[in-house]
């Protein structure tokens, strides 16, 4: 019994929680680690701290802050996890034996690594400058944060090419949100906003010349940088001085939550954080703050405030991001009159005109509006320069603004019903800075009060204590597990499905809706009588943390012309994708039949090229679809397309677009670019082509494979299907007749199409279609073009 006592004490003290002590670091070599109460401090200083940051219950971002409180709050300024948090027990940030950064979530699932390799000595350290490096002992640098920045950029630290600046959702939740500054294509420093449904760039102004807005684009290195005494300066010319310009202090640079972006100065005196420098003075000048379907008007004070439409609700009613949503169902038939105006003074809408028409009655405005069922009202307003009015049908109410020094009222389209007893919604304040509730986080806080009894308890029975203290860490390790893997569900933002839940949605697979290379398409019905589109995939020899890690990347590119993703199952051997159901299917299902008139082809054609524009410049992975065909363009209920299976094509960073490295050809034969067979480098452009090819069997109503269709006559190989329409295209140049391009269109229409935007769609698909890489457009250039004609 003497023996056991020590042995029962020592068991008590490893199961009593450990007070909080915190390690305090100045660097970590090879094998060292920090846990959830350790932290590193900068070099010199101590200007800066990285951790462990509290981000709810029980759940960390491993990050970085300025050390110094800020009005009793830590100011976050880097974040290695933000949209992962993990658990507060067992977490660890290692340096391992192998050179590599790791950071772990309760011991078992890789969350974070730097991805790098050493076998000489190397140490970690944390700079005054708030930079976190990695170097080796000739002084190399490994890896550093400066080179992946999250919201923020400090004095010195470059801005480039391959980093970007995304806004956190609010101040308390630091997540990624719908903001991002970054270096387009066109060398250019730009704001964007991505939010659920649309994208818009926004600054520099888009109605402007770029030089016109104080940019130039002949300088390709897409550098900036921020000094310490307040001046910024890119290679694109963009160049200014904060407000307290020429005094040495801590300073920050941040995308904000509310899309503006600003400089921050330390005061000294008062240790607050004053705004030196922002991108604009105008709160409701920033698209997409109070979301689609609302109006925008600034106080006195500088606070916004958010208000739906008349006739429309709140989405959410805790985020003003996702706007509002139609209170009533419009019939596109008019014939009898259903749908009315309200009018709204001194409110506008910029852009998503269905088109600009000069020289219009009220009278003809309206009509002209209702004969669109996209069509959701219209501006009307007097042209002071030209002498006439302008009508301005509108097929997207977004970026809504009220402001006194608008001209021409505004009209929303309500079913006539309505009109007597629709009303504006109540107005709500916005605090902008604070417009989302911070994550929920479903962590359980553990308690040791019983533990403590029963340990005391157990001093009577000796050896019995210890078999039950192992008996209680195999549950407790197995409970944190599961509450890990939740948590996943939570940071990705979808919701994991059992394998044997979405067996039963779809009534064990009983109802296939689709099939490719990728796997099989069943239509479910999920437990909240949500229909959807259940994807079980071939191949899937994933684990599951790859699979995770995939799709989350998959779910954060959010457009209207692409397919949503609602959850996933991965148990075992099974991995499925659960999406969006749409109500007609693919294009492939529709094109042979009377159902797509010339309009829907239009604007399947423009939505197509939005969606693949989005996956190759504006998402934050480089992404290539490499199997767009019919099939995977998919209608929903009004014969809008979404690109659907990009998710399953390989994704890859920016940085490695020239070192791409396929195992094996991917696509349909068809619709695959030359490069493919003859071994070329596999660009953006293969899309380009294979999207070229999609419009003209849009267009023509002919196959670019054969077997497959009920005439084999329109069965042509896509070299010839392009041989063919360039040969009508032709003719029609040297006949100056367009009676040739009546003879390319699809017989189905009975001729029955605008003749110039049909021509402008048949040369831009040509362009598209083109063997030669270089003569095809980005799918950017084919959506400017589609737009110009869409607006002129």
């Amino acid at each position: 019994m003497a023996i056991l006592i020590p042995i029962l004490l020592s068991s008590l003290f490893i199961s009593l929680p450990l007070p909080s002590f915190s390690r305090t670091y100045t660097s970590l070599t090879k094998g060292s680690s920090l846990s959830t109460r350790d932290v590193l401090i900068s070099t010199r200083d101590a200007v800066f701290t990285a951790g462990f940051f509290r981000v709810g219950e029980n759940s960390y971002c491993f990050s970085i802050w300025f050390t110094q409180p800020n009005d009793g709050n830590q100011t976050i300024v880097w974040m290695a996890n933000r949209d992962q948090p993990v658990n507060g027990q067992h977490t660890k940030f290692s340096l391992q034996n192998s050179g590599n950064l790791e950071l772990t979530d309760a011991g078992q699932i890789s969350v974070w690594t730097s991805g790098t390799k050493s076998s000489s000595p190397i140490k970690l350290e944390l700079r005054d400058s708030g930079n976190l490096v990695l170097t080796t002992s000739d002084n190399q640098d490994l890896w550093q944060s400066f080179d992946s920045p999250t919201n923020t950029l400090l004095p010195d630290q470059i801005l480039t090419r391959n980093s970007i600046l995304v806004s956190s959702r609010s101040r308390t939740n630091h997540s990624s949100s719908f903001y991002k500054l970054y270096f387009g294509s066109d060398n250019v420093l730009h704001i964007r906003y991505e939010g659920p449904d649309i994208t818009n760039v926004f600054w520099p102004d888009p109605t402007l010349v770029i030089w016109d807005a104080g940019r130039l684009t002949y300088n390709s290195s897409k550098v900036a940088v921020l000094d310490s005494l307040g001046h910024f300066v890119s290679s694109d010319e963009l160049r200014f001085n904060s407000s307290d310009y020429g005094v040495s202090l801590q300073r920050r640079m941040v995308m904000d939550e509310d899309g503006n972006l600003r400089v921050y100065s330390l005061d000294k005196a008062s240790r607050t954080w004053q705004v030196t420098w922002q991108q604009s003075s105008e709160p409701c000048n920033i698209p997409g703050i109070c979301g689609a379907n609302s109006i925008c008007s600034s106080e006195p004070d500088g606070v916004r405030k958010c208000t739906c439409v008349p006739g429309y609700k709140m989405k959410n009613v805790t985020d003003w991001s996702y706007g509002c949503k139609p209170d009533f169902k419009l019939s596109c038939n008019d014939t009898t009159n259903s749908s009315g105006f309200i009018q709204l003074l001194n409110v506008q809408y910029p852009g998503y005109d269905l088109g600009s028409f000069t020289n219009y009655t009220f009278k003809g405005c309206k009509n002209l509006c209702l004969s669109y069922c996209d069509c959701k009202g219209f501006q009307y307003k007097f042209d002071f320069v030209k002498g006439y009015y302008s009508c301005n049908p509108k097929f997207i109410l977004f970026g809504g603004y009220r402001s006194n020094d608008f001209q021409g009222p505004m009209y929303i389209r309500v079913p006539t019903v309505n009109l007597k007893t629709v009303k504006s919604s109540q107005d709500l304040n916005l605090q902008c800075r604070n417009q989302t509730v911070p994550l929920n986080r479903p962590y359980e806080k553990k308690t040791q009060d019983w533990i403590k009894s029963y340990l005391w308890c157990t001093l009577a029975v000796g050896a019995f204590e210890i078999s039950c203290l192992l008996a209680y860490l195999f549950k407790t390790r197995k409970r944190s597990g599961s509450r890990t893997q939740g948590y996943l569900q939570v940071a990705t933002g979808f919701r994991k499905f059992s394998y044997s839940e979405l067996k039963k949605a779809t009534r064990n697979f009983s109802e296939e809706i689709g099939r490719g290379g990728g796997g099989v398409v069943y239509k479910g019905m999920l437990s909240d009588n949500r229909v959807a589109a259940i994807k079980y995939l071939k191949e899937a020899i994933q684990g599951e943390a790859e699979f995770l890690a995939e799709i989350s990347t998959i779910g954060r590119l959010n457009h209207m012309n692409l397919i949503e993703i609602w959850g996933y199952c991965a148990e075992g051997k099974h991995r499925l994708l659960v999406y969006e159901y749409m109500e007609h299917g693919s294009l492939a299902e529709n094109l042979y039949s009377d159902k797509l008139d010339w309009k829907k082809r239009y604007e399947i054609a423009l939505g197509t090229a939005r969606g693949l524009a989005y996956l190759h410049e504006e998402c934050l992975e480089w992404v290539l679809h490499c199997d767009v065909k019919p099939q995977n363009i998919l209608l929903n209920s009004e014969y809008q397309p979404k690109v659907a299976d990009f998710g399953l094509s390989k994704l890859l960073n920016r940085s490695g677009i020239d070192n791409l490295n396929f195992s094996k050809i991917r696509g349909t034969r068809g619709y695959m670019a030359p490069e493919w067979a003859f071994n070329l480098p596999i660009t953006s452009k293969v899309d380009v082509y294979s999207y070229g090819i999609v419009v003209l069997e849009l267009i023509t109503g002919r196959r670019p494979t054969g077997g497959n269709s009920n005439d084999d006559s329109n069965d042509v190989e896509p070299r010839r299907l392009v041989s063919w329409v360039k040969g009508k295209m032709q003719e029609a140049d040297e006949r100056g007749s367009p009676m040739p391009i009546v003879k390319i269109v699809d017989p189905s229409m009975n001729g029955d199409f605008d003749m110039e935007r049909m021509e402008i769609l048949v040369n831009v698909a040509l362009q598209c279609a083109e063997e030669d890489v270089d003569a095809r457009p980005t799918m950017r250039q084919a959506v400017d073009i589609l737009l110009h004609q869409e607006n002129s």
